[in-house]
């Protein structure tokens, strides 16, 4: 091996910058061995019945579930969550998408008759695309990836999975839960690679998709790499998501949630809300609310049961983000959250940060922060709040808080966004689709629309004589 090369990594816990995980990269032997067991594996595993892979993938979710509590502490280790939430990581979102995927599977993967007459037999299948690579982030380590592994294993492929190096003992956990299911050898795998090994793997024949979570510049690495080879991949990039606050708003409700949507995991979700258009009837009490709430975060050692705002996931991150915070003031921006409202702290750990006379030409407004900041814009009506909205080279999803559920609709189709909510911000429901558009992505996951990304449909046309 090139001696330049590094053989190993290590995950540096946000709470105190301890190395908490340290693992060796994958050999090339073992990358060739894990490829080849998918390969073969694959080739039996299409032949199992739905209900027998839902058994496997069952008894999965059973090992995740008695296993929470152990979970939930490694989470907060690695990604620095407060440990008063990551429990819900699992017994929420996790194990809700999981069973839902479960669930629709035999709706989403049925054959659809066409024609069923004296002269033909017509029907469409849906048949598995083969190995599948998915490589998953660490901001939600098992949300991200349960999108993606149970719905592939479901529909009959081979999952090869590359977790984060900030949280790789997830993947580990994933080989111990269909261990303890006893999915049969090569079903499931993972690895621990780098970037460059990463490439190469998607430049192997035998890997059929890649599922992406993360950047846009990494999002483009890999369709780059993917165009090489003609296959698909789904991909999941950044966010920007704004709220629009109308004049009708149930004042409370919105900016409970909204604060929650703002900075919950400390502002590090794609789907987070980043901008907020406020109608200019009630901006003035809308602003005074959610500075009010944001002032009652606790922020510090996330192992406490008190804290509630625990620290960026790196050092850089934070100073990337007081970077933002320190050039939108510069820009005329005001910053509403003072160093005195919370105690003396240094990152990763960073506070809450609420601005005010933000604009359009403010890095504040375009570009995605992945940080406990957001910026906050009076407008006169709907039509500036779509505008402004739409002003936005993402399109994640994108809210309203209103009680007129005929203009939510109306307005709704007018905004650039693959999920709109009305009254609710940051969740996904699995029985809906979870798509982006312009950078946030492209493909879908989750409903029983997420199963077209993870098969090929195969025609049957029999004429009978």
């Amino acid at each position: 091996m090139n001696s330049l090369v590094k053989a190993s990594f290590q995950s540096i816990s946000p709470i105190d910058g301890s190395v908490y995980v340290e693992r060796p990269y994958a050999s090339e032997q073992d990358i060739e061995r894990i490829l080849e067991a998918a390969h073969k594996a694959q080739k039996v595993w299409k032949k199992t019945s739905l209900a027998e892979r839902a058994r496997y993938c069952t008894k999965a979710l059973d090992y995740f579930q008695s296993h929470t509590a152990g979970i939930a502490e490694e989470l907060t280790w690695q990604m620095g969550r407060p440990i008063r939430y990551t429990p819900m990581e699992i017994k929420g979102g996790f194990l809700e998408r999981a069973r839902y995927m479960i669930e629709v599977a035999p709706k989403a993967l049925g054959a659809v008759e066409v024609e069923s007459s004296n002269k033909f037999k017509k029907f469409i299948t849906r048949e598995p695309l083969g190995t599948m690579l998915v490589l998953s982030p660490w901001n939600y380590p098992y949300l991200t990836s349960v999108n993606a592994i149970i719905p592939a294993l479901m529909a009959g492929n081979t999952v090869i999975l590359k977790h984060s190096e900030q949280t790789p003992l997830c993947a580990e956990r994933y080989a111990a839960a269909f261990e303890f299911a006893g999915l049969p050898a090569g079903v499931f795998q993972y690895f621990h690679v780098s970037n460059d090994q990463v490439r190469n793997v998607i430049l192997d024949p035998r890997i059929d998709q890649v599922s992406f979570t993360g950047s846009v510049e990494g999002g483009r690495a890999i369709q780059k790499a993917v165009g090489e080879r003609l296959v698909s991949a789904g991909l999941e990039l950044g966010g920007k998501d704004p709220a629009y606050v109308r004049q009708d708003a149930d004042l409370h409700y919105a900016i409970e949630n909204l604060v929650d949507g703002a900075f919950f995991n400390s502002g590090q979700s794609c789907c987070g809300i980043e901008r907020i258009y406020v109608h200019k009837e009630v901006y003035r009490d809308f602003v005074e609310g959610f500075v009010e709430l944001t002032k009652k975060y606790k922020v510090g050692d996330p192992r406490q049961p008190g804290t509630t705002l625990g620290p960026m996931v790196r050092k850089q991150a934070a100073e990337k983000a007081s970077q933002q915070v320190e050039n939108a003031l510069k820009q005329g921006a005001e910053a509403l959250i003072q160093a005195s409202d919370f105690p003396s702290i240094e990152p990763p750990y960073f506070n809450p940060q609420v601005l005010v006379n933000v604009n359009h030409t403010m890095e504040i407004m375009q570009e995605e922060s992945f940080a406990p900041i957001v910026g906050i814009m009076p407008v006169s009506d709907d039509d500036e709040a779509v505008a402004l909205m739409n002003d936005s080279k993402y399109g994640l999803s994108a809210s309203i808080w209103t009680q007129d559920e005929e203009q939510a609709m109306a307005l709704g189709d007018l905004v650039q966004t693959g999920t709109w909510f009305m009254n609710r911000c940051d969740y996904l429901d699995p029985a809906l689709a979870w798509a982006g558009v312009k950078q946030s992505g492209r493909g879908c996951t989750l409903s029983t629309l997420g199963y077209e990304t993870l098969t090929r449909p195969k025609s049957y046309h029999l004429k009978r004589l």
